[in-house]
């Protein structure tokens, strides 16, 4: 990604550019240091509501020609809702680039938030709510979430409650996008066949008018990691369990460590936890585990889902193999880890809609583009200290259990623990 050409225009809007002329298609779109974790605990699920709102119809397109005008050329108009970013993203053909950011703009910048179409949308996302609460093994991570980070935005769900759904009001959105939609809080990316001047010609004409963000702009509250029980007793075909700790972020020099120990702890058909509890014991069908960064900290947590009579002997194992890995890995299963990660960075390459968003997430993370060989050697100098190190930190943290279903045989959470200190 050495490639990427950033500019930043007088209102402190980035943009940033990366061109792959060897292909047809271009990805592009608007990245807002905005989420979950910047709303209020009453107006838990603003920016996913917002999100939602922003298709449903602008001061010159109703939400059926916003669907239309996008798709008669071929094109696709997307977004999506993270706990620290929110997405606005088209991909279209080459001689549609223009029309791409034209959209997004407007889309952001001139969403009228009609009341009736609040009102069906609000309807939507209550349907969207009830349909997670019906989803054991969604439900059980925004569960871990909630145990981990209590009290705080980060530990709240991206969808908000029904309850707070209901009392997001049309000036609250309006209120909502100017404190968090300014113009340094954004970036602008686009990949595929783009020209850089012509994005930043675009972006300026789009985008130059976006206010500047505030000096005193509200800086969000730090992660506070706390870690405990949530446990809920259901009745289900499967008990649903997550066992985690705290994590490692995005800006932590054990970043990398932490992705390769994550996929060779739970990560592919090749893992330990796979080969050890799936197909050695055959006590899970799912398992895998995962780090979930952020830009100050990070949940780790590896998930299991198991009937009712092998719950007794998952904990034990599982807890048994996470307390191992440090003293029990090999050179090989380095290696392969290594490869895995490094062949998803390499293939990402292949995507425009991988490479946009990837520039963009550096921006607002990192404040540079990485290029993909320095992730590439980032990679490559992880050792089995790095590793080891990673496990051990793990290791040492508060325990964070969720588990939901038929949960009667789970043990206590000191129990649990102690299995881990042992």
């Amino acid at each position: 990604m050495s490639n990427v050409k950033v500019t930043t225009l007088s209102n402190g809007l980035r943009i940033a550019v990366d061109a792959m002329p060897e292909v047809e298609s271009a990805s592009l779109g608007i990245w807002v240091a905005c989420g979950t974790r910047h709303e209020s605990a009453e107006l838990n699920g603003m920016a996913h509501m917002l999100e939602h709102m922003a298709f449903k119809g602008t001061k010159t397109r109703s939400a059926r020609v916003i669907a239309e005008e996008i798709e008669n050329v071929g094109g696709s108009l997307n977004a999506y809702t993270g706990r620290e970013i929110t997405a606005y993203h088209a991909s279209v053909l080459k001689e549609d680039v223009g029309l791409g950011v034209e959209m997004v703009s407007d889309i952001l910048r001139n969403s009228v938030f009609d009341p009736d179409e609040l009102q069906r949308e609000r309807g939507v996302i209550l349907q969207e709510i009830g349909q997670a609460l019906d989803t054991p093994d969604d439900l059980i991570f925004d569960r871990f979430q909630e145990t981990a980070l209590p009290a705080q935005p980060l530990g709240r769900p991206v969808l908000g409650t029904a309850e707070s759904v209901e009392t997001i009001g049309r000036d609250d959105l309006f209120a909502f996008l100017a404190r968090h939609y300014t113009a340094s809080n954004m970036v602008m990316s686009a990949a595929g066949r783009v020209e850089h001047d012509q994005i930043v010609e675009l972006a300026e004409k789009y985008f130059g008018s976006v206010p500047r963000t505030p000096a005193n702009a509200e800086i969000p509250v730090p992660l506070r990691y706390v870690g405990g029980d949530g446990r809920e007793t259901r009745v289900l075909e499967q008990a649903h369990l997550v066992l985690g700790c705290e994590g490692i972020g995005y800006r932590d020099p054990d970043y990398y460590a932490t992705a390769i120990y994550s996929t060779l702890f739970g990560g592919g058909m090749s893992s330990r936890l796979f080969q050890r509890i799936r197909e050695e014991r055959g006590l899970v069908y799912g398992i895998h585990c995962f780090n979930a960064a952020y830009a100050d900290g990070g949940l780790f947590g590896i998930y299991a889902g198991t009937g009712e009579d092998d719950l007794a002997e998952l904990v034990p194992a599982v807890c048994e193999e996470f307390a191992a890995v440090a003293d029990t890995l090999t050179e090989q299963e380095l290696v392969r880890a290594r490869n895995q990660i490094k062949a998803g960075t390499l293939m990402a390459l292949e995507s425009s809609g991988a490479r946009c968003e990837q520039a963009a997430r550096h921006l607002l993370v990192h404040n540079r583009p990485i290029p993909y060989a320095e992730v590439v050697a980032r990679i490559e100098a992880v050792d089995q200290a790095a590793v080891r190190r990673v496990a051990q930190r793990l290791l040492r943290g508060t325990l964070t259990v969720a588990a939901l279903g038929p949960i009667g045989e789970l043990e206590s959470l000191e129990k649990i623990a102690a299995r881990l200190a042992a």
